[in-house]
This record gives C-alpha cells, sequence and structure tokens, in this order.
C-alpha cells in the first residue's frame, strides 16, 4: 500500500507540474498575443521618429521603442519578433511609430523599408557649396563627401555616360543638379542622392536641346555655363532671355563678360561676402574680368527657365546691364549709355536707399 500511495502520490504532483508548466505557457502566451495585438496606448495620436541603422540588433531596437514610450516591454517584443520571423525582415531607415500602434504593427512599420522622407529644396542659382551645407545642416550627407563626390572624376564618368550624355564627362557636376524639391531618407548613400539631382536635370534635357546646340554653335556644357550665369544674374524671369542676349553679344564682340557672380565663384571658399577690385584682377578660370570668354564650367545649377533664355536668348543689340537695385536691370547699347545709368542707379545714393532685390521676391509672393 505504501508504494501504491507513493506512485499516485508522484503521478499527481508530476500531473501537476505539467499543468502548472501548460497554464503558465498558455498564459505566457495569452500575454504576448495580448501585447502583439493591443497597443501600449489605445488611440494615441502621439507620433516619434526612431532610426534603425544597418546592424542593429533586436534588443537595440527593443530598447529604442521602450525608451521612446511605443512599448511597455521590450523583452517581450524581442520574443514575439523571435516567435514571428520578424527580424530577420528589419529594414534599416527612419521610421514614424506610435504607441498607439500594436507591436504587429510596429513590426510592419520597421519592416516596411519605407523610411521618414525629408524635403530637400535645391534653388535656382544655388551651387554645390550651398547644396552640400543644407544636406549636412538636415543630417542627410556630410557636405565634406558630397562636394568630393561632385568632383570626383571616378563618380561623374559612370554618371555621366549612363545618362546617355555623350563624352566628355564635367571635371564637376556644378550646373548639372537640378533644382527642385526632393525628398530624402537618411539612409540613403550620399552617391544616390546625388544621382537623383542628376537623374532630374536629365528629364529637361532631350533631342530638342541637343538639336538647338547645333543652331547657335555651343556646347551643351557651355550652354549650361552660360544658363548658369543667366541664373545668377537675375531673378525676374522676364529678363533671363535679355541678359543672355547682352552675354551672347559680348561674346561675338569677344568683350570680356565680366560677371559679379563668375568671380565670386571663383574665390567661393574663401569669399567673405563683399567682393573687392582685386578680387576683380586676380586671375582665376572663373574670373570674367580677366578672360575674354565663358569660365571653364557652371557657376550655378540653373533652372529650366535660365536654360530656356541661355538657349533661346532675345534678340537685342544691349551690350551692358545695371542694377536698379530692385531684382531688375537697366539694359544699355554703350559704354556712355551704361555709365549714365551706373550713375544713375548705382551711384546715386537716392536711387539705392530702401531698395533691395528682395523687393522682387516679396512681389512675387504677393502674386
Amino acid at each position: 500500500m505504501p508504494i501504491i500511495f507513493l506512485m499516485r502520490r508522484t503521478r499527481l504532483v508530476i500531473g501537476g507540474l505539467f499543468l502548472a508548466v501548460f497554464l503558465f505557457i498558455a498564459f505566457q502566451a495569452a500575454t504576448l498575443g495580448l501585447f502583439a495585438i493591443q497597443p501600449f496606448k489605445p488611440g494615441s495620436t502621439e507620433a516619434t521618429i526612431i532610426e534603425i541603422q544597418r546592424g542593429q540588433g533586436p534588443r537595440e531596437i527593443a530598447r529604442a521603442l521602450f525608451s521612446n514610450g511605443v512599448i511597455h516591454d521590450p523583452s517581450k517584443f524581442v520574443w514575439l519578433g523571435k516567435l514571428t520571423r520578424q527580424w530577420k525582415r528589419i529594414k534599416a531607415g527612419e521610421y514614424q511609430v506610435s504607441p498607439g500602434q500594436s507591436a504587429m504593427e510596429l513590426f510592419a512599420t520597421i519592416t516596411s523599408g519605407i523610411s521618414v522622407r525629408h524635403p530637400v529644396t535645391v534653388r535656382e542659382g544655388e551651387n554645390i557649396y550651398e547644396i552640400a551645407t543644407q544636406l549636412e545642416a538636415r543630417n542627410l550627407a556630410k557636405k565634406a563627401r558630397f562636394l568630393e563626390l561632385c568632383r570626383d572624376p571616378a563618380f561623374i564618368a559612370p554618371l555621366w555616360t549612363a545618362a546617355g550624355m555623350g563624352p566628355p564627362p564635367p571635371a564637376t557636376l556644378e550646373g548639372y543638379l537640378f533644382p527642385d524639391t526632393y525628398f530624402f531618407d537618411r539612409t540613403l548613400a550620399t552617391e544616390d542622392v546625388i544621382r537623383q539631382m542628376f537623374k532630374r536635370f536629365r528629364t529637361i534635357w532631350g533631342e530638342k536641346e541637343e538639336a538647338r546646340l547645333k543652331e547657335i554653335g555651343l556646347t551643351r556644357h557651355e550652354l549650361v555655363t552660360l544658363a548658369s550665369m543667366v541664373e545668377k544674374e537675375t531673378g525676374a524671369p522676364q529678363e533671363r532671355p535679355l541678359i543672355a542676349s547682352v552675354f551672347y553679344n559680348r561674346l561675338k564682340k569677344k568683350m570680356r563678360l565680366q560677371s559679379d557672380p563668375t568671380t565670386i565663384y571663383g574665390i567661393w571658399e574663401t569669399y567673405g561676402g563683399n567682393i573687392r577690385k582685386s578680387d576683380l584682377l586676380t586671375e582665376n578660370p572663373y574670373n570674367t574680368y580677366t578672360i575674354p570668354a565663358l569660365p571653364i564650367g557652371p557657376i550655378s545649377n540653373p533652372g529650366k527657365e535660365a536654360i530656356q533664355a541661355a538657349l533661346y536668348p532675345a534678340k537685342s543689340e544691349f551690350l551692358f546691364f545695371v542694377s536698379h537695385n530692385d531684382g531688375t536691370h537697366e539694359f544699355t547699347r554703350t559704354f556712355e549709355d551704361h555709365n549714365r545709368a551706373v550713375q544713375r542707379f548705382q551711384l546715386n545714393p537716392k536711387a539705392r536707399e530702401g531698395r533691395s532685390w528682395r523687393d522682387l521676391q516679396k512681389k512675387k509672393i504677393s502674386n
């Protein structure tokens, strides 16, 4: 009897243990199931952005979600990911997440590869230095790396060839990063950022533009260089064809173009904000006060209107223009008329008082 009793008791204990284990597993499974489908804060409209980097492990990701108040139990999140095999599908990127999402919805977000995209507006007339500064400020690229690639023959050549642009490729991509609003995520390689901008330029340059080059006797690079100067000289759309005509007329007469923006670009990395007489006399491939030709390459990234103005300049006999101090210009045919315009608009303090090129920008906004 004692042995039979002991055996029965042992069976009861073992059965009880199995039941306890079963109940524990069932409880954990139920808890994990609820964790999977129930948000930490149901109905919450809070949102935060987390960045998942390449090589980041499950525990790091779970801790990031926990520390940002998106989940309440990082361990359960790790286990849920293992059981549902989600961790192998995680993609690096920036993701907008919320405590109003369930754990499975969070996994759907961070495995989607659809990162948060940051808008970057490249304005007409901005150069590669200004674009690089903006990208670095937005934490989308390192300025030094961006500039390095924009001047790297090993990067430019295959990019140029793949676009079917024809040899030779330019020394830099200045002029070929088209002004537009782009949307980049922070995991995008700097190479791909540049490719997108260059690809956008390619969409506005086609057979019609190539055919027009033969009619006006310029190479593509010369045309883009001229367009970049037109872009920097005026912000008034109606003036662009006239500005282009002045440059064409001066080139035909083998006159120096004497464009301040080209001089500034040639000394950009040491430019202090004010152009000096010594700057105008310093020879460099961009200084059109010292060379009787176009600069060696573009000085900015022109928009479509400036490119069209360079392709189709106005017919005029103008050789000079001087600023009205409000974003527009006075065009003249002779040096004597030009000097009178300089006296009237530049040397007369009253003509400059209270006026700014920003006035033109205000008019654009109000219209």
